[in-house]
């Protein structure tokens, strides 16, 4: 799906056909409460491409108005990742607080136009005035106080003369509106909290709705652009702009926000995974967050990748999360040499070599990238394979090791299981078998090999430990439930300790490994670690596991 070609961008040509010297300007406005999450990935992708197209500007924001859940790390987090991503701001980061001076004049303005006023109703009062779909709302007993009165008991909040949720300012408007949003919504409230760019100038700050719309004017935002949820909000946004302003003012258009199966991308229930540690903080590899899914592996290529994929419409839908996997599985396919690793060590001893063979295969670090090269693997008397790949007994159908046969192991020798060796509890711990010495890369004679099994060296190799990842929820749609933390999938990771082969990953430089009929792996430490350790980005489909 082409990124240009949505009714955003439609509604933009349109203006410019009507104005050609109108400079267009968007903004990225997150809230500084949290990590940000691949659906903000959306919001970003949208509104910096659409400044790049039109060659204007993308502006970003923090919208700071509520101290209480914000902090410098939370920023510190959101510029790491709009940086990670590849977009560049436009100027300086802008923070609603800037505006915090302007916000309060603008306040002020308003109840000399009688268009708002103070009320003394607790928060339960005024949800409760309002009414519902169904019911007209009330007005509160303190709407027809005098604009002196409102005035002053405004600056006697400002100055700290009263205690939080005592008093709040609210626009006049119609306590009869169809929309809920429109009955008298709250524009300033009290809050004894210091802020991270104001200290304690402020003991009153403004909401979302008052002071959103009127940083985009300040900032000459030509296209404010919001997810669906914020639609009923438009009216409010224009509302405020026309009783304020004269001049032409910014537009806001809606366009469906993101949800992926298996994922929640709300941040209230994303804060809960992290307080109730159910998860090991906002960048664990399972969170949908963008550190998270960097820590986990995946590229900024293959998020905005996915990203353009989906497109921009109206329309709510559920994404398949196999749409994300496969955007990093098509840049890796291409870019990630082929390494062996075993993940469930079972051990090998060949009893037909002497106990110090040793041997190096030559092999491919790609199958169709000659230039990558190739890179030569140990192969002693005692190798490892995969625990699933033998089985003392098994069905016709079962293509690998097992007793009495044989099986060939990758890019190497044809071996035959001929004992096995058992622990006390019964496990078998060691296989015995024969390999065929003139069978290299070679077909038998004569004989029909039951398949193709990976393995590493017991002797030359490199001790690793291994994060597999599954989908953090076992529901399709967990932001349907509240209870959504009943939904999780306990088995959303399990570490096991195995080898790779003996390569100098340190002169290679190299991040990204597919482990041959395992998956696409990112090497997540640093070099000089005891026990290094892969998280798994995303299992191979069957198509790309080769059957040589």
């Amino acid at each position: 799906m082409n990124i240009y070609n949505n009714f955003i961008i439609n509604i933009i040509k349109k203006e410019l056909k009507k104005n050609k010297n109108k400079k267009i300007c968007t903004r990225f406005p997150p809230e500084p409460n949290g990590y940000l999450h691949i659906g903000h990935a959306k919001s970003i992708y949208l509104n910096f491409n659409i400044a790049k197209k039109f060659n204007g500007k993308c502006n970003l924001r923090f919208d700071d108005t509520n101290p209480v859940n914000e902090t410098k790390n939370f920023i510190n987090s959101i510029k790491k990742d709009i940086k990670w991503l590849g977009f560049k701001w436009n100027g300086s980061i802008k923070y609603s607080s800037n505006y915090f001076d302007l916000l309060y004049k603008y306040a002020i303005f308003l109840i000399k136009k009688n268009f708002a006023y103070v009320d003394e109703l607790s928060s339960k009062q005024i949800k409760k005035y309002k009414g519902t779909l169904n019911t007209p709302g009330i007005n509160s007993p303190y709407r027809n106080r005098t604009i002196e009165e409102n005035i002053k008991l405004f600056n006697n909040m400002k100055n700290g003369k009263y205690i939080e949720g005592k008093l709040c300012l609210r626009a006049k408007i119609d306590m009869k509106s169809p929309r809920i949003i429109m009955r008298d919504p709250v524009l300033y409230r009290i809050k004894y909290f210091p802020h991270h760019q104001t200290g304690n100038k402020w003991c009153i700050y403004p909401t979302y709705d008052f002071s959103h719309c009127i940083s985009d004017y300040i900032e000459g935002i030509t296209h404010s652009l919001c997810t669906l949820e914020f639609q009923d909000n438009r009216e409010l946004y224009n509302w405020i702009l026309n009783k304020i302003f004269t001049k032409k003012y910014p537009k806001q258009y809606e366009f469906s926000r993101l949800n992926i199966q298996f994922t929640v991308l709300s941040k209230r229930k994303l804060k809960k995974l992290v307080e109730k540690k159910i998860v090991s903080g906002w960048d664990d590899p399972r969170m949908p967050t963008i550190s998270g899914l960097k820590k986990r592996g995946y590229t900024s290529k293959s998020i905005k990748n996915f990203c353009k994929k989906i497109g921009i419409t109206k329309q709510n839908n559920l994404i398949e999360f196999s749409l994300l996997e496969s955007c990093i599985r098509e840049e890796l396919n291409i870019s990630a040499p082929r390494i062996m690793a075993v993940i469930n060590p079972l051990k090998i001893i060949f009893i037909n070599l002497p106990k110090n063979y040793k041997e190096k295969i030559l092999m491919k670090n790609h199958p169709f990238k000659s230039k990558m090269g190739t890179r030569k693997v140990y192969f002693n008397k005692e190798i490892y394979i995969d625990n699933s790949d033998f089985l003392e007994n098994a069905t016709k159908k079962y293509k690998r090791l097992v007793l009495g046969k044989e099986v060939r192991l990758r890019y190497s020798y044809v071996i035959k299981a001929e004992k096995i060796k058992k622990d006390k509890n019964g496990i078998i711990n060691v296989v015995y078998c024969s390999c065929d010495l003139k069978t290299l890369n070679k077909k038998p004679n004569n004989r029909k090999v039951k398949g193709i099994i990976h393995w590493v060296s017991a002797i030359k190799n490199l001790p690793a430990k291994f994060y597999l990842y599954e989908n953090l929820f076992l529901d399709k749609n967990p932001n349907n439930s509240d209870d959504f933390l009943k939904k999780i999938n306990k088995n959303s990771l399990s570490i096991k300790h195995g080898f790779i082969e003996k390569i100098n990953i340190k002169n290679k430089l190299k991040k990204y490994f597919q482990f041959e009929r395992e998956g696409y792996f990112y090497l997540d430490n640093k070099i000089n670690s005891k026990k290094l350790r892969f998280n798994r980005i995303v299992k191979l489909k069957n198509s790309y596991i080769n059957k040589k």
